[in-house]
């Protein structure tokens, strides 16, 4: 009865005060109609709250997203799956479900009546223009009587995640593979599996395939013996994303730092559906991803990626450096100095593809002066160590300038602040 009278409604208190009012002026004033009155408005409310309060409703809930990863502008949609599995039918039910304001507001429903072993499936949407993962649950169910007098709110446990990845668009095939002596479409390439490719024969294991026993082996080991796979070769690649703040201009959606988070998401997925094994690299260091769907690994880190207080690529240039094997390598950068570019610049040699795609920041932000020319000075740094330069200006798609990324040699630096 308490839990019953704390969830009474600003209507219900209404009526409880009008009651009691009543009832006080009625034994004043020696009103024996107004005292009915006054007993049934006070009485209304307490028999509302003793019923809701007494009410044992027993209701499962399960939560799916479709699909459980969108990318930034896309939409959602979360199916709810309520099941009443007690023996009583339930009375006025409102639901609400927990979501960030990143994801729209709060969707709240009505159920009027769930039967005995009654299901009832609830769907909304959910948009978000902002990266991240967002937790959206636990969910809130008010029970309610007739008359709006009293709502009791009873919340389940379980939540969901949503993940709002970059945005990513289609790249036309450019041919980034460095050359080896003579030609051919050779990438620097590693061993997949770790340790030297060893074709010795090697015991048999549970599911070998018997067609690789190697027979002559068999015989002198006396035991069964199979030729080793080939192990699979791989190209190796890395992606350097710039995530300094002060390297980039802009807030919200249109920043240059969320332009950079984009292409890094395109041009990764685009190279791993190539085939490359790809790591990711910023200005903080080597990022972790998994083995195993490379893209999702991708785009999760990504979507979860934030601007850094770091000054300097030093520490992403040294983790580029320790990385061994790397065939290609593809920078996503901010502002920078022609100093920082020689740096990185230097990482590049004879067997690596160097691709960097250089953000004009100063067509984020006209009011820099200098913006132009210092672009100009780090492009130039970098086309001067055999960097293939990819320009990205404001309110340009990274599609339409990827093909850039195929142009080799040293760059002649033009007025207008583009490569020929």
């Amino acid at each position: 009865m308490r839990a019953g009278l704390r969830a009474l409604t600003s209507r219900g208190r209404s009526f409880l005060a009008a009651g009691v009012a009543a009832l006080v002026m009625a034994l004043l004033l020696g009103e024996q109609d107004l005292l009915r009155i006054g007993v049934l408005v006070t009485a209304l409310p307490l028999l509302a709250a003793m019923v809701v309060a007494r009410t044992r409703y027993r209701l499962s809930c399960a939560r799916r997203l479709d699909p459980a990863r969108s990318e930034v502008g896309g939409e959602a949609t979360v199916t709810l799956r309520l099941e009443n599995v007690t023996r009583l039918p339930t009375g006025l039910l409102l639901i609400e479900d927990t979501v960030p304001y990143a994801l729209g507001v709060r969707p709240r429903f009505v159920l009027d009546r769930v039967e005995s072993k009654g299901i009832r499936e609830i769907d909304y949407r959910v948009r978000s223009d902002l990266r991240g993962r967002f937790g959206i649950g636990p969910l809130s169910v008010r029970i309610a009587d007739p008359f709006g007098l009293v709502e009791l709110t009873r919340s389940f446990t379980i939540s969901d995640t949503l993940v709002v990845t970059p945005q990513v668009v289609a790249l036309p095939h450019v041919r980034l593979s460095g050359e080896w002596t003579g030609g051919g479409d050779s990438r620097t390439r590693s061993v997949a599996a770790a340790g030297d490719d060893d074709v010795a024969p090697r015991e048999y294991r549970q599911g070998d395939d018997l067609r690789r026993v190697h027979w002559r082996s068999t015989a002198r080991r006396g035991e069964l013996m199979v030729r080793r796979e080939e192990q699979q070769w791989q190209s190796r690649g890395a992606l350097l994303l710039d995530t300094r703040r002060f390297a980039h201009r802009g807030e919200g959606p249109r920043s240059s730092f969320e332009v950079a988070v984009s292409a890094a998401a395109s041009i990764g997925v685009h190279l791993a559906h190539e085939g490359l094994g790809l790591r990711l690299v910023t200005d903080q260091g080597a990022e972790h991803l998994t083995d195993s769907g490379l893209s999702w690994s991708l785009l999760d880190t990504l979507a979860m990626i934030k601007n850094s207080p770091a000054r300097s690529l030093d520490m992403g240039i040294t983790a580029l450096r320790s990385g061994s094997g790397d065939g290609l390598i593809v920078a996503v950068l901010g502002s920078l100095d022609p100093e920082e570019a020689r740096d990185l610049a230097r990482l590049r040699h004879s067997g690596i593809t160097g691709v960097a795609v250089l953000l004009d920041t100063a067509t984020w932000d006209s009011a820099e002066p200098d913006a132009g020319e210092n672009f100009l000075a780090v492009q130039a740094v970098l086309a001067g160590y055999g960097w293939r330069i990819v320009r990205l200006p404001a309110g340009t798609s990274i599609a339409s300038v990827w093909q850039d990324a195929a142009n080799r040699g040293r760059y002649a630096i033009n007025p207008a602040g583009g490569a020929a």
